[in-house]
């Protein structure tokens, strides 16, 4: 059984009435490659075992309805959950949601893309966004910024653990692309060969560059409005006791970013 110590309560500027937390892969029921708190059901885990640890996953934050999964594609669809009854929710091909209903809990898979979660300053609304680097290209954030309804200045955000910039190698097309978009982009990028010679040991594929993803997430958002965002700082590929993570292990599971409003509130 999962307990409190299996979760992150994140630490931000959020009304009360919000609730939030983020799955470590400790706790629950899953074996290797998966051990063992694995919420994935699409990564070639045992569906039993996934569909336990969800059960572990609601029964542990007491939440006030199963999470709104969603069938998450590296896109920028964002779907409002506020609309379709519990009962009928099917995960939709999406990478984000928004909803206005109180006990709504929206969930993000991830094991080194970046989670980001949403509020408004009164509370009521909340969004749960996916960001990798092509979420982030196709507008993600933009388009999950503006589902919120509110004014980017009234938005806070909390983004969650996510692969650190002294691990995320990417290709320089991908830099490219970027800085086609925005060339102040360049600010969060670093050719592998300018990392001191420790880091550099642990990051192979020399003269591709590493991208800080929180960073780049941030310079969009303050670029739409939002003022108020609050990084989480942990980095997925370097914490194997609490993180699973894509990028270092391969075959592996994923952790669940939830927010939601309490009923009543």
């Amino acid at each position: 059984m999962v307990t409190e110590a299996d979760f992150l309560f994140p630490d931000w500027d959020r009304p009360v009435a919000v609730r939030a937390a983020v799955s470590l892969r400790t706790g629950g029921v899953s074996s290797a490659p998966f051990a063992s708190f694995n919420l994935g059901d699409h990564v070639g885990d045992n569906p039993e075992r996934v569909a336990r640890n969800r059960a572990q996953l609601q029964d542990g934050l007491a939440l006030p309805g199963a999470p709104r999964w969603l069938h998450q594609v590296h896109g920028a669809h964002i779907v409002d959950a506020s609309v379709t009854p519990a009962r009928q929710w099917s995960p939709p091909e999406a990478d984000g949601a928004v909803c206005t209903g109180p006990g709504i809990v929206l969930a993000i898979l991830s094991a080194d893309c970046l989670p980001v979660l949403a509020c408004s300053r009164d509370g009521r609304r909340i969004g749960a966004f996916h960001a990798g680097w092509r979420g982030l290209l196709a507008g993600v954030l933009e388009r999950g910024i503006a589902a919120m309804g509110v004014a980017a200045r009234e938005i806070l955000v909390y983004l969650g653990p996510a692969i650190g910039p002294r691990r995320y190698v990417v290709g320089a097309e991908v830099r490219a692309a970027f800085l086609a978009q925005d060339p102040g982009a360049g600010a969060f990028f670093r050719a592998v060969e300018d990392m001191p010679a420790a880091d550099a040991r642990a990051v192979p594929d020399k003269g591709r560059f590493l991208a800080d993803l929180p960073g780049l997430a941030r310079h969009r958002l303050r670029a739409l409005g939002v003022t108020s965002v609050t990084p989480s700082g942990l980095c997925t590929a370097t914490d194997a006791a609490r993180f699973f993570s894509h990028r270092r292990d391969g075959q592996t599971g994923r952790m669940a970013s939830l927010i939601w409003r309490e009923v009543g509130a």
